[in-house]
């Protein structure tokens, strides 16, 4: 199926020009992702703007402590389409409603579940989603897709609250990247992917996690249901609603990792491709993928780089009436680098390592140009130059700088030109959860099993 014929995917509007984007740069951040932020006077001025450009149905990207967000009005369906467009997202992906204040919330949700509440009061602010019932006629219904839930957070970063603040407006803020690119965690990588096509970008310095929020929702019998994991880990929500709460939701890559099938790569090498066709469908109240797209102008066309991900590739069918994801990075593939790229696992780091040299050898014979990523205690277990590009994800036993690395290591492979990269597998426990997650959405769910 073709991205640039489906109506579930807006096309993006604007003409690229650069300088139609707005472009602030936050002195008093340099550097620091610190709670302590005491803005100069012209970062007041900047924030003033970007505020003042939220409230007239602009676009403005900006840092948060997991990645920099594109913001809109969530209020306002002609801000809330230019972010879709902008970004060229599927229609039926939920936007996230960022706020600065738990008042907030009673205006947009209908209540809030006891273990909610103390999720949030745990983890706000923080890198933590949580998908309420909304609060009908309050929201553009292209924020949720058209279902009856909204997640919402309240980010840990200065700049973001206080421009939510200042804005005086619920934000609604997908990643500031184009649709299934890697996520930006640098302003510059926002500019890279959105520069000409939004209002403004606020730089407020580097994003402290590296990974979106992790995305709960808590059923009406207190089980918490893990939507998509980050920031948070399981563990931290156990911690307070008790381990035999939380549950992980069908359809994560990882859930469908025993469902596979085996294909040839462009190259040559045999993999074996997580089916996410069979994948638990998500239910919503008489809703469609295509009532979503309704919120958008989808006659204009013209091309825009591919989002690279497709209905077809993940067992969805327009026509078919499917229903929207209930959080972002549910349905599609995301975060993915420009090459083709593959996740290596193995019962050990010899074996994992011994496969990946080895594809990566045969890759390169083929003409491919190769990139590896891996973990810093394996660089030893591989020949000298596995690969025309070798990047790592730091130590297995601080996943926290993975977390922070990971998708500006992506696009460090697409400044490499490379067109075939492998990546080391990590253990599911703790943020591995949301690493192994990206990085299987990142490829598609392409797999190596190494034995």
């Amino acid at each position: 199926m073709n991205e640039h014929n489906n109506p579930l995917f807006a096309v993006q509007r604007r003409s690229g020009n650069r300088a139609e984007t707005v472009y602030w740069k936050l002195n008093s951040v340099e550097g620091t992702n610190s709670e302590i932020f005491q803005p100069n006077e012209a970062d007041k001025l900047a924030i003033a703007e970007a505020a003042t450009m939220l409230r007239e149905g602009g676009t403005v990207a900006f840092t948060t402590e997991t990645v920099y967000g594109l913001g809109a009005d969530a209020r306002n369906t002609s801000a809330v389409e230019a972010v879709f467009a902008a970004k060229g997202r599927p229609s039926d992906n939920p936007l996230i409603v960022h706020i600065s204040d738990t008042a907030a919330l009673d205006e947009l949700v209908a209540e809030v579940h006891p273990k909610a509440a103390a999720l949030m009061a745990a983890y706000w602010p923080g890198p933590l989603t949580v998908v309420l019932p909304v609060r009908e006629g309050v929201l553009s219904p292209c924020v949720t897709a058209g279902l009856d839930t909204v997640g919402v957070r309240m980010p840990d970063h200065p700049v973001a609250l206080a421009l939510i603040s200042a804005a005086g407006c619920p934000v609604a803020a997908p990643s500031a990247n184009r649709s299934g690119r890697p996520s930006p965690t640098l302003a510059s990588h926002v500019m890279e992917d959105l520069a000409g096509y939004i209002d403004g970008v606020l730089d407020g310095g580097a994003a402290g996690v590296g990974l979106e929020s992790t995305v709960v929702q808590v059923q009406p019998d207190g089980k918490v249901a893990v939507l998509r994991p980050g920031g948070i880990t399981s563990e931290q929500l156990a911690a307070v609603v008790g381990a035999e709460a939380v549950s992980s939701e069908p359809g994560n890559a990882e859930a469908t990792a025993a469902s596979t099938t085996t294909v040839m790569a462009d190259s040559g090498t045999t993999i074996s491709v997580v089916d996410l066709s069979t994948a638990e469908p998500i239910t919503a109240k008489a809703t469609t993928a295509q009532s979503s797209a309704d919120c958008l102008n989808v006659n204009n066309r013209e091309p825009f780089e591919r989002a690279s991900a497709s209905i077809e590739q993940h067992g969805a069918d327009a026509a078919g009436g499917i229903s929207a994801p209930r959080a972002p990075g549910m349905k599609y593939t995301h975060y993915a680098p420009r090459g083709w790229l593959a996740v290596v696992r193995g019962s050990s780091p010899q074996r994992v390592a011994d496969e990946a040299a080895s594809k990566l050898q045969a890759a390169q014979l083929n003409g491919e140009v190769t990139g590896l990523l891996l973990f810093e205690e394996h660089k030893a277990l591989y020949p000298a130059d596995p690969a025309a590009c070798v990047l790592s994800l730091g130590s297995l036993s601080s996943p926290e700088e993975g977390a922070r690395s990971l998708y500006a290591a992506l696009r460090r492979f697409d400044e490499a030109g490379a067109t075939y990269i492998l990546a080391e597998a990590c253990p599911y426990t703790g943020l591995g959860a949301a690493i192994m997650n990206r990085l299987m959405k990142a490829a598609g769910g392409s797999v190596i099993d190494a034995g």
